[in-house]
């Protein structure tokens, strides 16, 4: 059914129906907490994954369980990834920021959740679900700045149940509706277009930053 959008999306292993099909609920739950908190997990198709699983839900296909105990599988998942990002930079940040760029390493993502975290403080926790990349990075650099614990837990559980049960419940929704069903292809190519405009926005916005700084 979403071969094409493997296909147009990225690698096919990165296919979120092919992901499904092979792991189940496992692999969702796995790519979820990898995408949440580990450096490696940036990757991973997390919005297009979550909405195809609320998809195959109302489908029936693949996924045989009722769609709230599959939000509150995937909210666990993001909200226990993003505490395990938060430890692993409160503990590692410091030498984290030095390390040497490598494969699946760049300094300029780290920067690039830094400077979004010093824009919005302890509400980047929560927005930076909603923006791949940035939401891998979020919870360590929140770790490697010593935000105050409670609140991190706090904005955390926000973040973390609107992303998994918001996404997935609207795949579930848009699944009982014919012309979304044809088109799958291409509302997974919208909805990865649609998440990558704050990145966009951000790479403007840095850009700009230093033509102004040259320019001083």
């Amino acid at each position: 059914m979403l071969s094409a959008a493997g296909l147009a999306l990225g690698p096919s292993f990165l296919d979120p129906e092919r992901l499904i099909s092979t792991f189940g609920v496992i692999g969702i739950l796995a790519a979820v907490f990898a995408e949440s908190g580990l450096l490696v997990g940036f990757f991973l198709p997390g919005d297009s994954l979550l909405f195809t699983a609320g998809l195959l839900i109302a489908g029936g296909a693949y996924l045989h369980l009722p769609l709230w105990l599959m939000c509150l599988l995937v909210s666990l998942a993001a909200v226990t990834g993003d505490q395990f990002g938060y430890a692993f930079g409160r503990r590692f940040g410091p030498a984290l920021f030095r390390r040497p760029d490598s494969r699946l390493f760049k300094q300029e993502n780290l920067a690039r959740a830094r400077d979004f975290f010093a824009r919005h403080g302890a509400r980047s926790v929560v927005l930076a679900r909603f923006v791949p990349i940035v939401r891998t990075f979020t919870p360590i650099v929140a770790g490697a700045s010593h935000m105050r614990y409670r609140t991190f837990v706090g904005f955390n559980l926000v973040g973390g149940s609107l992303w998994g049960c918001g996404v997935t419940v609207l795949g579930y929704l848009l699944g009982g509706i014919a012309v979304v069903r044809d088109n799958v292809e291409l509302i997974l190519i919208g909805i990865v277009a649609v998440s990558l405009i704050p990145v966009g926005i951000e790479l403007l916005r840095a850009r700009r930053r230093r033509r102004r700084a040259t320019a001083a």
